[in-house]
């Protein structure tokens, strides 16, 4: 029988370890992405190891075959030499059977880490990561792009660049989705959705190893279901087969049938589109082939499953990019910068990125480091600074004219450095919400370059003027028949009658 109290106190000094071990890994400052990385898979594997211990020891203390009583009793009754003397007897005949059995040096173990032992940790880092997502700052979402625009359901290859996807790949509901409800059923878009998937859930896994994203997801997971129990999951409820398409969408249009995948610039042209006869049509075979008529009793729940699967990936791509704004938008940024990059400046960066900077050769070279770190960066123009910690060259400054301050009073008077990141800021939420606190709650995109709040203000009546007189100038609209049937305004019926054409 084995001695759970010896047990019980290995566990004990096991968790005590990985505690030290984790506050002493917390303690170090890594220089870069790449150590950081290190450093939290390292820690996420001591918390694993700590709850997988936390566990067994639990079970320890419920004790509910009574093991753990029994051996207190024999301890405390009875002799005590003899049941020494028997616990001796064992532990040398299991040397005697097994004498090479390793010893396991829990000290060894979570020591704090040599120079070589941090550079074996950082050679696993690197084969997680691609070059293109720089040890977990940005997304590489260039096979999915590909994956995406190619897929059969287009009746053309759809011009969508890579930047355009970074920000619409989350994005399923009309009007920015122009992929009909039925068409989503495809096989071929099913396995591109489950491609994306599972690339976020990997990247996400492999950047955050510290957080608890079971939990997380689980929680997801119970609102899809509520959600799509109570019908309330957009686009996946009542359809609605005519969308407004979006003003910076593909299809350059104000107004856009999805059905018919046409766009129209005049309402009153969408409003004749609406009545024809072709649309209604196309509207019907829609209907029919995203209801089709049951044949036999499993089609409709078929149908159904297959729905909710297309759904429910749907949602976890929509969630877990929202859980990573903050890479989207450095992704978005890194690829605009590189696309003004020359290739011989993207392989030096390349090389830096992947440059060891990992001290192996002893203390002078620790020495040196510690020299460089300690010495003031030399910026006395107040450059910012890169991604490497250097200020940025001063021909890049002055290229985005990052020198030039623009204030913009509805953000509360926050100034922008540079027209890059001012232009940038009317489509982000502080601007948003200055709107909003106007009360401008529609039609933002014409309020662009508009950063005072008397021009906005005044822009926003004299918008709700014009719509109310354009209703009003409708609704005084006086129709006229003459003798003959012809309907026209009251204004063209009584000119024609003073020229007596009537």
């Amino acid at each position: 029988m084995p001695m759970l109290l010896e047990e019980q106190r290995f566990l004990h000094e096991h968790m005590e370890r990985i505690e030290d071990a984790t506050a002493d890994r917390f303690m170090e400052d890594p220089r870069n992405m790449r150590e950081r990385q290190g450093r939290d898979h390292e820690i996420g594997r001591f918390l694993q190891q700590a709850g997988s211990e936390a566990e067994k020891l639990a079970d320890i203390y419920k004790d509910e075959a009574g093991e753990r009583d029994q051996q207190l009793r024999d301890l405390s009754t009875g002799d005590v030499m003899d049941k020494f003397e028997k616990e001796l007897a064992s532990i040398k005949d299991f040397h005697r059977r097994y004498p090479n059995e390793p010893v396991e040096n829990l000290e060894k173990i979570y020591k704090k880490r040599s120079p070589e032992e941090r550079a074996a940790a950082l050679a696993v880092v690197e084969t997680m990561f691609t070059g293109e997502e720089g040890f977990g700052r940005f997304f590489d979402l260039n096979r999915l792009h590909e994956q995406y625009i190619n897929l059969p359901i287009f009746k053309q290859v759809r011009r969508v660049t890579y930047l355009q996807y970074l920000d619409s790949f989350d994005i399923f509901v009309p009007p920015q989705c122009l992929i009909a409800r039925n068409k989503k059923l495809d096989e071929s878009y099913f396995q591109y959705l489950k491609a994306l998937r599972d690339y976020l859930d990997s990247f996400i896994h492999r950047t955050k190893p510290l957080e608890n994203l079971d939990k997380l997801f689980e929680s997801w997971d119970k609102e899809f279901v509520e959600k799509w129990a109570n019908g309330e999951l957009p686009g996946w409820g009542k359809e609605d087969p005519v969308t407004k398409a979006p003003t910076n969408g593909d299809s350059g249009h104000e107004f856009f049938c999805a059905p018919c995948q046409k766009g129209f610039s005049k309402e009153t042209t969408y409003e004749g589109h609406l009545k024809s006869k072709k649309h209604t049509k196309t509207v019907q075979s829609l209907d029919q082939d995203s209801n089709p008529v049951p044949t036999k009793g499993t089609t409709s729940t078929i149908q159904d499953f297959k729905e909710r699967a297309v759904a429910e990936l749907e949602y976890r791509i929509k969630k877990l990019a929202g859980a990573m704004q903050t890479e989207r938008s450095d992704t978005r940024t890194n690829v605009e910068r590189k696309q003004g990059m020359t290739e011989r400046e993207r392989q030096q960066e390349l090389e830096l990125l992947y440059a060891d900077d990992v001290d192996t050769n002893g203390g002078e070279d620790e020495k040196d480091d510690e020299d460089e770190k300690n010495d003031k960066i030399y910026n006395p123009l107040k450059l910012p600074l890169a991604w490497d910690g250097k200020p940025i060259p001063y021909w890049l400054y002055k290229l985005h004219g990052l020198g030039v301050e623009l204030p913009c009073e509805i953000c509360g008077n926050y100034v922008y450095m540079g027209r890059r990141a001012f232009d940038k800021h009317f489509n982000e939420p502080r601007h948003i919400y200055g709107l909003k606190c106007l009360g401008i709650v529609s039609q933002t995109n014409l309020f662009r370059e508009i950063t005072s709040i008397d021009a906005a203000t005044a822009l926003w009546k004299k918008i709700v003027q014009d719509n109310k007189a354009k209703k009003k100038m409708a609704d005084d609209v006086i129709q006229m028949e003459d003798n003959e049937g012809n309907v026209m305004p009251e204004k063209v019926y009584y000119d024609l009658l003073a020229q007596g054409l009537l």
